[in-house]
């Protein structure tokens, strides 16, 4: 089921915690396909609902960067930390010429599903706590706390149902030079629970199914020949049902990746990008 993509530029949250609980089928990481006759369908089309990239999100590269990859993000989810260290790379290999921006924004599954459970109970908090860093440090202190934490967190597995252990957030504020205490009440109070949120309910609204997701913005159009390449491209991702792992804007100026996308295929689409 994918969230409803109608005219209202926001759902209540009462919907959005209906709609996590739908969608967490779309998280995976995604590996080639067996060769399969299964007619492929058109990449599905999105709506450009998305929040536009200003200063106050958190941005690793140039701010001005003809790409920019704004990743909606989930600290307990598996997926996500392979993501992550797929993001670093990718900035490793076109951020510093300034050629790509990465944009980190929050996607908590941490909402009741339809049975009532809860996938990622504590990745609301963890959201928070990248936020609190923020806070104190600014982009600087925001990345450094993130990397940490992907970096050292077991996310939410089988072999880990609890995922990281919450005693580590104040643990990994020390490591990232912040001040322990003032995290901690930051933290405690819930200082930037809205904030989380409304990122969240702004994937709802662009249709955001699984985490990590991440929605590739452009300066202008690509052409039907670009366009045409990007699907060469996530043919061999195409699923049982014939289905893409991505969605295209109406105006061709987006593109929304779904699941931890192999650095390969990340690298190509934005390679085709400079190509027009």
């Amino acid at each position: 089921m994918e969230p409803s993509q109608k005219q209202a530029s926001i759902l209540n949250i009462p919907t959005a915690i209906v709609i996590a609980g739908a969608i967490i089928a779309g998280a995976v990481i995604y590996a080639k396909a067996p060769s399969s006759n299964t007619p492929r369908q058109q990449a599905a089309s999105f709506e450009q609902k998305v929040k536009a990239v200003s200063e106050t999100d958190h941005i690793k590269g140039n701010p001005s960067a003809k790409v920019k990859i704004v990743e909606y993000s989930d600290p307990s989810c598996p997926f996500c930390k392979v993501f992550h260290n797929t993001m670093n790379s990718i900035m490793a290999s076109y951020g510093t010429a300034g050629n790509v921006a990465w944009i980190y924004r929050h996607y908590p599954l941490d909402k009741p599903m339809p049975d009532g459970s809860i996938l990622h109970p504590n990745a609301g908090k963890e959201s928070q706590a990248f936020e609190c860093a923020a806070d104190q440090g600014g982009n600087e202190k925001f990345w450094k706390y993130t990397d940490r934490l992907y970096e050292i967190t077991p996310s939410v597995t089988s072999a880990a149902p609890n995922g990281l252990d919450p005693k580590e957030l104040p643990k990994i504020a020390e490591y990232a030079g912040l001040d322990v205490t003032a995290f901690n009440n930051c933290l405690a109070t819930g200082k930037f629970k809205d904030k989380v949120e409304a990122d969240f309910l702004d994937g709802v609204n662009i249709g955001i199914e699984g985490t990590p997701s991440s929605v590739i913005v452009l300066e202008k159009a690509f052409p039907t020949t670009v366009k045409e390449k990007l699907m060469q491209i996530y043919e061999p991702y195409v699923d049982a049902q014939g289905k893409y792992p991505i969605k295209i804007s109406a105006d061709s100026k987006m593109i929304i990746l779904g699941g931890a996308m192999p650095i390969e295929a990340v690298k190509a689409t934005i390679d085709l990008m400079f190509t027009y």
